[in-house]
């Protein structure tokens, strides 16, 4: 018969002697995983797959011929500017509601998906900067958040924004007020970065005035990747940006990958960096290893070929339409 390996009493205390017995298969004869600190946590879910979509050049797709060739359901759209007044328009001119934009966004949700408005981008009149306090800038975000019923949003700081100081801490008060008066809303922050990782004075900041984010986000591109391999770079960056999350929260490893996001740029990008289809295919592997909160890219309006650089209408690499989209719409977390 088979043998068990058991103590005589009750006791596991180190020196307790042990005893071979027949192995009956009874309830003392059988190892339980203990209960708690095993528990994997929640995925990102489907809105960490939301590539970039702009109303405001390059030839808009359709979201929903997008969705039926990739299977992509979220899309993050940009940008909801300032029209000077500390009031939120989509690109700071068209209407917040009623126009263009809210088409897509009832498009969208009537094939099933949904959308994250991106707030704020590289250029442009920028509520963070053009509101002049914590409290008008919440009541902003939170004006766009009542108009669309929104589960999730995107800060995308950058340039002079992102460089001032006032303005980081203002961005910081703002998304604490928007967390406490939401509950269960997403809130990514996108920003830029080195091959090295990001610049960490904003999520320091967050950090420290206790605001948490579900994804700091950087963009892997315009910083000297030519000539490259920029699957690899994204990769390295990425890993700067844990590490600096970690150090900023406590994390642990594992914690701080699953709030670390990665906002790629398909084909060439404005600095001549080139980013293939198998480059994406070396994000995914990374982000699907390391259970990243998010996997996007600017933009869809990009996904789709043609000859010579890249512009706002497609790509400038060798690709069949809405191949990086179909890369990305396969991350679950």
């Amino acid at each position: 018969a088979d043998k068990c390996l058991d103590a005589a009493g009750n006791s596991s205390a180190n020196g307790t002697r042990l005893q071979i017995w027949t192995c009956a298969g009874t309830a003392n004869q059988k190892w339980t995983a203990p209960s708690g600190g095993g528990t994997t946590p929640p995925g990102p879910g489907a809105m960490a797959v939301a590539p970039y979509l702009y109303n405001g050049w390059g030839s808009p797709p359709s979201p929903t011929t997008v969705m039926n060739a990739t299977g992509v359901k979220w899309f993050t759209l940009a940008f909801v500017l300032s029209n000077g007044y500390c009031n939120p328009q989509w690109d700071g001119s068209r209407p917040l509601t009623g126009g263009v934009d809210q088409q897509t966004v009832n498009t969208v949700r009537s094939a099933g998906g949904d959308v994250i408005p991106s707030f704020g981008g590289w250029s442009g009149n920028k509520l963070e900067s053009s509101c002049s306090s914590a409290g008008e800038l919440a009541a902003a975000y939170q004006k766009v958040i009542n108009a669309y019923g929104l589960k999730a949003i995107d800060i995308d700081i950058e340039a002079a924004a992102y460089d001032s100081p006032a303005v980081q801490q203002r961005t910081v008060d703002a998304l604490k007020t928007v967390r406490a008066n939401n509950p269960g809303i997403k809130v990514y922050v996108t920003f830029g970065t080195g091959q090295n990782g990001p610049d960490s004075s904003l999520i320091g900041r967050a950090a420290a005035s206790g605001l948490t984010v579900d994804s700091w986000t950087i963009m892997p591109f315009n910083f000297g990747g030519a000539g490259q391999n920029m699957g690899q770079l994204t990769v390295r960056a990425a890993e700067g940006l844990k590490t600096a999350v970690k150090n900023a929260y406590g994390y642990s490893d594992d914690q701080a990958y699953r709030h670390t996001g990665i906002s790629s740029m398909n084909g060439i990008t404005d600095n001549g960096e080139t980013v293939t289809v198998a480059d994406f295919r070396t994000i995914l592997g990374y982000a699907q290893q390391r259970h990243l909160a998010r996997l996007t890219f600017w933009s869809v309006n990009r996904d789709r070929p043609c000859t010579g650089g890249g512009a706002d209408s497609c790509s400038g690499v060798s690709q069949q339409p809405w191949d990086f989209t179909r890369v990305i719409a396969q991350y679950t977390g």
